[in-house]
């Protein structure tokens, strides 16, 4: 069961990024393990029970991200990583097109929610011309998360504004990928089981949003 992260978390992940280098994790590895390796998975298997039996149609897998970076992609960085996730993916081999729930924890803190990272620019193309013909679907999420504080749209977006049947919808139009995204510091919620609650409640949030996005992909 999950009990929360710590202080040498945090204090791990600082230090892998300032000192990336084997000798470094190899001397650190212990604390890796148990302040970080052991609390994701442990976290990771606590919200992929929860939303498994909430939503089993969803299809979903639990994946936690690994320390080691891959070797083919370093670019002068270091073999490590200094921030790690988890997410919950459609179980299809063909899941990177697809949104994601995540969660991530880094030096500076955490953050979690709905990602839509690898889109295509077709299933976008798709996506802004499903809310030109009809608004009402993305006007009622984007009410739904204007009802809140917690979650705010985050993405990569076009210089050139796009199109959009609103001023309401303008921001989702301008996206080329998106997210849907909460931030949380090192505080006493991180370090306690409270973390689990905090996050189920936000996937379910999230759930009519995800659902909107992955039948833009049924439809490739």
């Amino acid at each position: 069961m999950f009990t929360g992260f710590t202080e040498q978390t945090a204090a791990f992940l600082w230090g892998i990024r300032f000192n990336n280098e084997r000798s470094w994790f190899e001397a650190n590895k212990a604390t890796y393990l148990s302040a970080v390796q052991q609390p994701m998975r442990e976290l990771g298997e606590e919200l992929y029970d929860h939303m498994v039996a909430a939503y089993p149609d969803l299809w979903l897998n639990l994946h936690v991200s690994r320390i080691y970076r891959d070797a083919r992609r370093l670019h002068g960085r270091g073999p490590y990583k200094d921030h790690l996730w988890l997410s919950l993916r459609h179980e299809n081999e063909d899941w990177t097109c697809r949104p994601v729930f995540y969660f991530e924890i880094a030096p500076e803190g955490c953050s979690y929610g709905m990602g839509f990272y690898s889109a295509t620019p077709q299933t976008m193309e798709r996506f802004r011309q499903e809310a030109m013909a009809d608004p009402r679907p993305l006007t009622a999420l984007t009410k739904r998360l204007h009802g809140q504080r917690l979650f705010h749209l985050e993405g990569e977006t076009y210089a050139r504004e796009k199109p959009s049947p609103s001023p309401l919808l303008q921001p989702w139009m301008n996206c080329k990928r998106l997210s849907i995204e909460c931030s949380l510091p090192y505080d006493e919620v991180l370090f306690s089981h409270a973390l689990v609650e905090k996050v189920q409640a936000g996937f379910d949030f999230l759930v009519p949003f995800y659902r909107h996005f992955s039948a833009l992909c049924q439809q490739a």
